[in-house]
C-alpha cells in the first residue's frame, strides 16, 4: 500500500489530481471555448504558413507572379473546406468528423479507411510540427548544438505527452501566449508589407500581365497550368488541420455547435487571411531564396529594413522566434484530434476498446500515449528530418478530405427533396470534392516516388490490422451472444440449483451477517455474469446465505457526452444489479446490489470492495474470466484482464478472489 500511495503522489504531482466526475460542472471546466478551441485545433493550419505558402512560391521557380492564383486558390480552398467542415458538424453535432462522415454515409468499411488515414496523419502532425519547431529554434543557436537537436525533439513531444495527460485545457492554456504573439505579429507584419505597396497597384497587374504573357510563351497554356497546380498542390499542407473541429466536437464547450463553427470562422479568416497576404508579400518585396534561411525570414527582414535597426532586430526575434514556437503548438491537433478519432474507432471495434477508456483526468490516456508514443517513434526513424517527414505528411488528410466531401455529396443528392437548401449545400460539397480529388491525386503523384509509398504502407498496415481486431470482436461477439441466449434455460433451473435439493428452505430473505458471503463482479445481466453466479453456485452448493453483486460502469468517450448521459449510466448498471437481486431473492437468498461509476474499472472495485468486507465479514469474491479454446495475440490484447489485476489487489487487501473460467466457442 505504501508503494500504491508513493506512486499515487508522484502521478498526482506530474498529471494533477483525479476529478470528481459527480460535480455537475465537470464538462464546463473540461470543455474549451472557441477561442481556446481554435488555439488548440488551429494552430496546425497556421503554423503551416510557415512552410507551405514557401513550398507552393519555389515550386513555381522563376514565374512567381503566378503565385497570385495559387495564393487566391488557396484562399478559395481554405473557404470551401471550411464550408463544408461546417456541414459536416451540423450533421453529427456529436463528433466523428471524417471518420464518422464517411461511415455513416459511404460505408463502415471506408469510414474506417478515413480512420486510419486520419490517425497517421496526425501522428505525422505531431512529428512534423515539432521536428520543424526545434529546427527553426536551432538555427538561433551555436552550430555546435546541432548534435542535440534529435533529443531535443524528443524532449519537446515528451513535454507535450505530459501536458496532454494533465487534460485538455491544461494542454491548451500555457501555449496560449506564443499563439497570440505569432499571431499578432504575423497580421501586423502581413498589413504593414502591403499598405507599403498600396501606391503600386498599377505596377503589381502590369508585371502579373508580363509574367502570364511571357510564361505561357515557354510553357504553353497547359504547362502554365499544370505548373500552377503543381504549385498549389505542394503547399497543400496548409489545408490540414480544418477537419480537426469536426472531429474533436466532444471537448468544446456547450452549445457544441455554436462553439464549433465559432472555431470554424477563427480558423477560416486567420488561415485564408495568412496564406494570401503572405504569398503576396513575397511578389510585393521580390523575395528570392537566400541558402540557410526561410522565405518568411527572408521577407520579414525585406519588411523591416527601414526601421531603426534595435526595433528592427528586437521584432525579427520575436517574429521568428513566434514562428518557430507555434510549430510546438500545431502538435497540439495531433494530442486533441488523435485520441477523438481512435477513441471513435475504438467504440466501433476497429481498435482495441481500451483506447475508448478515459482516465481519472477524464481524457483519452492511451490515445494520448499512443500518438504520443509513434510521434516519437518516428522521429527517432527519421532522426527528426524535416525534408522526409515532409514528403510523408499531407498525403493522408486529403484522402480523408476527400471521402469527407464524396460522402456529403451522396447525402446531399439523396435527401434533396428532404433538405431545403440541399443545393447550395451540395454545389459546396461538389466543389470541395474537385479540389480535394485533385490535390491527392498530385500529392500521391509527386510525392509517391520521393517517399510518399511509406505513408501509404503504414496506412495499409494500420488498416490491416483494424480490419483483423474487427474481425475478431465480431467472432467473439457472436459468440457471446450464443453465450447470452443460453440465460433463460439457465435460469429456469437455476432455483432447484440455489436450493440444493433442499425443499425446507424458507422463502423469506433474511440477512444474517455471520454468514459466508458470495461477492460476484458483473457487467451487466448478460450470459457472462449469469454463468458465473452459476458457476458459484454449482462449485460451492449449499456454502453461501448471502448473494452480492458487484458492478462498475466504466465512463468512456462514448457514454461521458453531458451530465444526462452520466446519469442514463448509474440508474442503467442499477437496474441490471436488481435484476440479479431480484432473481436470488426469488430463490430464498439475501442479495444485494453494489455499484458505482468510475473511469477505471479495477479502482472501483477495489474501492466497493472495501464497503462490502466492512458489512460482510465473510466474504469471497468471484470473478468470470473468458476463455477461448485456443490463446492468441488478439486474444490477450483485445480481452480486458480485469479479473486478474483485481486478483492482485485484492489479496494485498487480505481478500480473497477466486477466478471461475467461462469457457465460449472456438474463434
Amino acid at each position: 500500500m505504501a508503494k500504491h500511495s508513493i506512486i499515487s503522489k508522484i502521478k498526482k504531482v506530474i498529471i494533477g489530481a483525479e476529478r470528481n466526475i459527480k460535480d455537475p460542472n465537470v464538462f464546463h471546466k473540461l470543455a474549451l471555448t472557441a477561442f481556446l478551441a481554435w488555439v488548440g485545433l488551429g494552430a496546425d493550419g497556421l503554423s503551416s504558413t510557415s512552410y507551405g505558402p514557401e513550398e507552393a512560391y519555389l515550386a513555381l521557380g522563376n514565374h512567381h507572379y503566378l503565385s497570385i492564383f495559387v495564393a487566391l486558390a488557396s484562399g478559395l480552398t481554405v473557404l470551401i473546406i471550411s464550408m463544408s467542415y461546417s456541414h459536416i458538424i451540423e450533421l453529427f453535432p456529436l463528433g466523428g468528423g471524417g471518420y464518422l462522415v464517411a461511415s455513416k454515409l459511404l460505408s463502415a468499411k471506408t469510414g474506417m479507411v478515413s480512420g486510419c488515414a486520419l490517425l497517421i496523419d496526425y501522428v505525422l502532425t505531431i512529428s512534423i510540427s515539432v521536428a520543424s519547431g526545434t529546427d527553426a529554434l536551432f538555427s538561433f543557436l551555436p552550430n555546435a548544438w546541432v548534435s542535440y537537436k534529435l533529443f531535443f525533439a524528443i524532449f519537446g513531444v515528451t513535454l507535450l505527452i505530459i501536458l496532454n495527460m494533465r487534460g485538455i485545457r491544461e494542454s491548451v492554456i500555457p501555449l496560449l501566449p506564443i499563439f497570440i504573439i505569432f499571431i499578432i505579429t504575423h497580421v501586423f507584419i502581413i498589413i504593414f508589407g502591403i499598405s507599403t505597396h498600396l501606391f503600386d497597384f498599377a505596377t503589381f497587374t502590369s508585371k502579373t500581365s508580363i509574367e502570364l504573357s511571357n510564361t505561357q510563351s515557354e510553357l504553353g497554356l497547359w504547362g502554365m497550368i499544370f505548373l500552377i497546380i503543381k504549385a498549389y498542390t505542394m503547399g497543400a499542407g496548409t489545408y490540414t488541420g480544418i477537419e480537426a473541429v469536426s472531429n474533436g466536437m466532444p471537448m468544446l464547450r456547450e452549445p457544441k455547435v455554436v462553439t464549433a463553427k465559432k472555431t470554424m470562422r477563427f480558423m477560416l479568416v486567420s488561415l485564408s487571411f495568412m496564406v494570401i497576404g503572405i504569398m503576396f508579400s513575397y511578389i510585393l518585396f521580390d523575395v528570392q531564396h537566400t541558402p540557410g534561411k526561410t522565405l518568411n525570414a527572408v521577407l520579414f527582414e525585406n519588411v523591416v529594413s527601414g526601421w531603426s535597426p534595435g526595433f528592427a532586430s528586437i521584432f525579427l526575434i520575436v517574429i521568428l522566434v513566434s514562428e518557430a514556437v507555434i510549430l510546438f503548438v500545431a502538435a497540439q491537433t495531433g494530442f486533441l484530434g488523435g485520441p477523438s478519432v481512435l477513441a471513435n474507432m475504438a467504440a466501433d471495434r476497429w481498435f482495441p476498446s481500451r483506447f475508448a477508456i478515459l482516465s481519472d483526468r477524464l481524457i483519452t490516456q492511451n490515445g494520448v500515449l499512443l500518438m504520443g508514443g509513434s510521434a516519437l517513434i518516428i522521429l527517432i526513424l527519421t532522426k527528426g528530418s524535416v525534408r522526409l517527414l515532409v514528403v510523408l505528411y499531407s498525403i493522408n488528410v486529403f484522402l480523408t478530405f476527400f471521402l469527407s466531401q464524396l460522402g456529403m455529396v451522396t447525402h446531399w443528392w439523396k435527401c434533396k427533396k428532404e433538405e431545403r437548401k440541399w443545393f447550395r449545400k451540395i454545389t459546396v460539397n461538389s466543389i470541395g470534392l474537385v479540389m480535394t480529388t485533385v490535390i491527392l491525386i498530385s500529392v500521391v503523384v509527386f510525392k509517391f516516388f520521393e517517399g510518399g509509398w511509406i505513408t501509404i504502407i503504414l496506412t495499409g498496415s494500420l488498416i490491416t490490422f483494424s480490419v483483423t481486431v474487427k474481425r475478431h470482436y465480431k467472432n467473439a461477439g457472436t459468440m457471446l451472444s450464443e453465450l447470452d441466449s443460453q440465460i433463460l434455460p439457465a435460469l429456469t433451473s437455476s432455483i432447484d440449483i440455489l436450493r440444493n435439493g433442499d425443499p425446507a428452505i424458507d422463502d423469506g430473505i433474511k440477512y444474517d451477517k455471520e454468514a459466508k458471503t458470495a461477492v460476484v463482479l458483473v457487467n451487466g445481466f448478460n450470459g457472462l455474469g449469469v454463468h458465473t453466479l452459476l458457476s458459484v453456485v454449482k462449485t460451492f452448493p449449499g456454502v453461501f446465505k448471502n448473494f452480492i453483486f458487484l458492478q462498475v460502469g466504466v465512463l468512456d468517450a462514448g457514454n461521458f457526452k453531458g451530465t444526462t448521459e452520466i446519469h442514463k449510466l448509474e440508474e442503467h448498471i442499477k437496474q441490471e444489479g436488481n435484476r440479479y437481486v431480484q432473481f436470488i431473492r426469488q430463490s430464498g437468498y439475501y442479495a444485494e446490489n453494489f455499484y458505482k461509476l468510475e473511469t477505471e474499472a479495477v479502482e472501483g472495485i477495489e474501492s466497493l470492495a472495501a464497503e462490502i468486507f466492512l458489512k460482510f465479514p465473510n466474504s469471497v469474491f468471484f470473478g468470470g474470466q473468458l476463455v477461448f479454446p485456443r490463446e492468441t495475440f488478439f486474444s490477450r490484447l483485445l480481452h480486458n484482464q480485469i479479473v486478474f489485476t483485481t486478483q492482485r489487489r485484492l489479496y494485498h487487501q487480505g481478500l480473497p478472489f477466486v477466478i471461475l473460467p467461462i469457457r465460449i466457442g472456438a474463434l
